[in-house]
């Protein structure tokens, strides 16, 4: 079975074709700067069969957390959650149409990025809002499950065996820690939405919900209005005043003695360190921290950042593996308490994994 896997970005599109089960790349693709999703998604050509297509979809809610079928039901969901995730579940919905035109009758299927987080117990996941609120699917449901759930699977491989407490660090321009014991999230940073958690690029992370009532009164903002600028100015760009947030450009900045710059990456190494130490306490112990995505998997300077002055939890990295420029590999010294390891992450395998059981699931026996 061979299983498209398109992955969208706010003016990209990526692609991997994936032959299942064994995970094959046959194709795969890029387009920049795109404008028109239906138009780049038709202009596609393979020379090999396409039987799914499967997206990296974002948030459905309570009611889809896991993988599925796309129908209506799906779609009326991922409407529904739109406001939450904006700049995700709108791409994936125009995706969706634009697939069903380009290959009808070809199953389309969501692989959502909040099911690698159904495993969090009641009281991790519970927030303390309005006891009515629950039952308007107001919880934490965590995001980035993909890649977590492919280092969960990676790490062992690297370290040579099983590693019971892992924390996984997906640090992007969209960045979300994770606590994975034993293969199964149990506490992550993102909550509700993926506005919530640590600073990403140009989303702010976690912000009291009544500083924010506090500037619309103030200023008399409309919600359109505060959810675009908390969306597009906030996180890195805001605290750094670089436009767009790129960690490339900050260190540059800090590099040249600008101190919004500094104050970026202090920060946002900070709360990764402080989120390290307190899910260790939440795992009851620590075997293995993982780097991925772009900033994790690429910036030495912010890897070492993170691992600061956490020495006590058994944190030490090792300066030459730190500094090589790619692949995965353990950056800790030989012999150290704790794994430290930077990897590619691979959330399009994980996806076509999800889509290619629930379409063949495993026979009866």
């Amino acid at each position: 079975m061979n299983i498209l896997v398109p992955n969208l970005g706010s003016t990209s599109f990526k692609f991997q074709l994936i032959e299942m089960p064994s995970g094959r790349v046959l194709a795969n693709g890029r387009a920049e700067r795109v404008t028109d999703y239906a138009t780049a998604i038709a202009s596609i050509r393979f020379d090999h069969p396409v039987d799914a297509v499967a997206f990296k979809a974002v948030h459905g809610g309570a009611d889809f957390r896991c993988t599925t079928i796309i129908n209506e039901r799906v779609v009326a969901a991922l409407e529904r959650f739109l406001p939450a995730a904006p700049a995700h579940n709108a791409i994936y919905l125009t995706a969706i149409a634009a697939f069903r035109q380009a290959k009808p009758g070809v199953p389309l299927v969501a692989a959502f990025e909040t099911e690698f987080h159904t495993t969090l117990p009641e009281y991790a996941a519970a927030y303390g809002a309005p006891a009515d609120w629950r039952e308007e699917q107001i919880c934490r449901y965590g995001f980035h499950g993909a890649s977590h759930q492919y280092v969960a699977e990676r790490v062992p491989e690297l370290t040579g065996g099983p590693v019971e407490c892992l924390i996984s660090c997906h640090l992007g321009g969209s960045a979300s820690i994770c606590a994975i014991r034993e293969g199964r999230s149990i506490d992550t940073t993102m909550g509700f939405s993926p506005q919530s958690g640590l600073e990403s690029s140009t989303r702010h992370g976690d912000l009291d919900a009544f500083a924010v009532l506090h500037m619309m009164d103030q200023h008399g903002w409309t919600v359109a209005e505060t959810r675009a600028q908390l969306a597009r100015n906030g996180g890195l760009a805001g605290l750094s005043g670089v436009a767009g947030g790129d960690l490339r450009d900050i260190e540059e900045a800090a590099d040249r003695g600008e101190a919004r710059a500094r104050l970026a990456l202090d920060t946002f190494s900070y709360q990764i360190r402080k989120t390290v130490g307190a899910y260790a306490a939440a795992l009851g112990g620590l075997d293995a921290v993982a780097f991925t995505g772009g900033i994790g998997e690429n910036s030495a300077t912010l890897r070492r950042r993170c691992c600061q002055d956490l020495g006590f939890l058994g944190i030490e990295i090792e300066a030459e593996s730190n500094g090589r420029a790619s692949g995965d590999r353990l950056v800790s010294p030989p012999g150290a308490r704790v794994k430290l390891a930077v990897l590619r992450t691979n959330e399009e395998l994980i996806v076509a994994r999800r889509a290619h059981r629930l379409l063949l699931p495993p026979p009866l026996h």
